[in-house]
């Protein structure tokens, strides 16, 4: 490590040779500007080259065999570290490095090292990481980051230690497996990921609905991140797993750190909002990058309801016609009030199930001047590095937001403008286009489950 830091220094003599050539005799203010500004310039690339060959993996075992115990929750904490690691994911669209989804401490943790083993010679490499905060923290003590290793180059690692020290023993740490390390062919056009299904969710019929519509709209996949929900629940949710709809990430996020149901911190000692939301949202992403063209980030009582089209795989190839290199397309949420309904619907057999019925709610409140609606998204998630809840915080592509006449969010909850009388509302039957399909394949999973 001292060799190479002293190279770098050599390398930048040169450079100081030709500075000095250069503006050793200039007077003029202009001669000086161009001089500071070359200067800053020189020692800003040789500190880069510095600082990446701080993160170059080193061999520092030969001969081993990976003995450490693989770890298979979802959630991992390491040993009296304040890190919390999700899962590693193999990420070669800048370079090749291992792209570690975790939860730490935003001050706390300073430093962490990728312990790699290479097989079938046992080199084992130590990596010292980037660790990547994300920004959508909203004042939590802990937030979702991205701890980044450069790999060995002349070997693809299948599994990572994460450790606090390059030094130490590799069979005492937890092995993780390495994701998306082989390429594969796309097995889904649309994933939708829900994030953090707690508080004993038993919001039954309105679940079940949106499991329909998604499906009726084109999507393969619904992919749920459950900390707790009610036994009736779980029987639908077994339903949807047996039938391949349905993929379930346990997330016992609260056996790790205190959490809150708010997306804000208001000084009450809990350690990270709504449930880990964003760190799931962002393990959904990666988990899905290689197998799912689209991956949709809404919660389950939201559906993005096309316009003008008949499906989002329709709608999708006109948007991505009309916005060549968008990767992010962002769709407006609008309020349609559990607390307005119709009689229309008003199916009986239904009457008995927990939960909220989406045909008897089409009035939405309508938009404040003041307040900007908030948004869900569409990505192509191989565009998306990092994501916050109602936007992408680094992606490759663009960004575009898709206009109220060709999609909307169509999201039954209770309302947020409740003193409005109900002709101040807008009357938005949209959904009713799908009712024939709707009611038929509720009534098939509601009879095989709950009824």
């Amino acid at each position: 490590m001292q060799e190479r830091k002293l190279q770098g220094q050599r390398n930048l003599h040169p450079h100081l040779d030709k500075f000095r050539k250069l503006c050793g005799g200039k007077k003029s203010y202009f001669a000086a500007a161009v001089c500071i500004i070359t200067l800053t310039s020189m020692v800003t690339i040789s500190y880069l080259r510095l600082q990446r060959l701080s993160l170059l993996p080193k061999i520092i075992q030969e001969g081993s065999k990976c003995r450490g115990e693989i770890a298979n929750n979802t959630i991992t904490a390491l040993r009296g570290n304040k890190t919390f690691i999700i899962a590693p994911y193999f990420d070669d669209r800048e370079s090749k490095v291992t792209r570690v989804i975790g939860i730490v401490h935003h001050e706390d943790v300073k430093e962490l090292y990728c312990w790699f083993c290479c097989q079938p010679h046992g080199q084992i490499y130590v990596s010292k990481s980037k660790i990547d905060v994300h920004s959508d923290r909203f004042g939590f003590p802990y937030g979702a980051a991205d701890i980044v290793c450069l790999e060995p180059q002349n070997c693809d690692p299948t599994y990572v230690s994460i450790h606090w020290s390059p030094h130490g023993n590799i069979d005492q740490l937890p092995r993780f497996e390495i994701k998306n390390r082989k390429a594969e062919t796309f097995s889904v056009d649309f994933t939708v990921c829900i994030s953090a299904m707690f508080g004993n969710y038993n919001n039954v019929l309105q679940f079940i609905q949106s499991v329909e519509m998604y499906k009726i709209l084109g999507v393969q996949k619904v992919v749920i991140y459950k900390n707790s929900c009610s036994q009736l629940m779980e029987k639908v949710l077994k339903f949807y797993m047996e039938e391949g709809t349905v993929e379930i990430i346990p997330w016992p996020i609260n056996s790790h750190l205190k959490v809150s149901s708010k997306w804000h911190f208001t000084q009450d000692g809990t350690h990270i909002g709504y449930y880990g939301q964003i760190t799931a949202l962002n393990d959904c992403v990666y988990r899905n990058m290689q197998r799912s063209k689209f991956v949709v980030l809404n919660d389950a009582d939201e559906i993005i309801l096309p316009l003008k089209h008949p499906d989002w795989k329709t709608m999708m190839s006109s948007l991505q016609e009309q916005n060549p290199g968008t990767g992010v397309f962002l769709f407006e949420n609008h309020i349609f009030p559990e607390t307005i309904s119709t009689h229309t619907f008003n199916i009986s057999s239904w009457n008995t199930v927990p939960g909220i019925n989406i045909l008897q709610h089409v009035h939405r409140e309508p938009d404040r001047k003041e307040v900007i609606n908030p948004k869900k998204m569409i990505i192509d998630p191989r565009q998306v590095v990092q994501t916050s809840v109602h936007s992408v915080l680094r992606a490759y592509g663009n960004s575009v937001s898709v206009p109220v006449d060709v999609a909307l969010i169509y999201h039954c909850r209770m309302p947020l403008q409740g003193n409005l009388p109900r002709e101040s509302l807008i009357r938005d039957t949209t959904l009713w286009r799908y009712n024939s399909s709707l009611i038929m394949n509720v009534n098939k999973v509601l009879y095989q489950t709950v009824l």
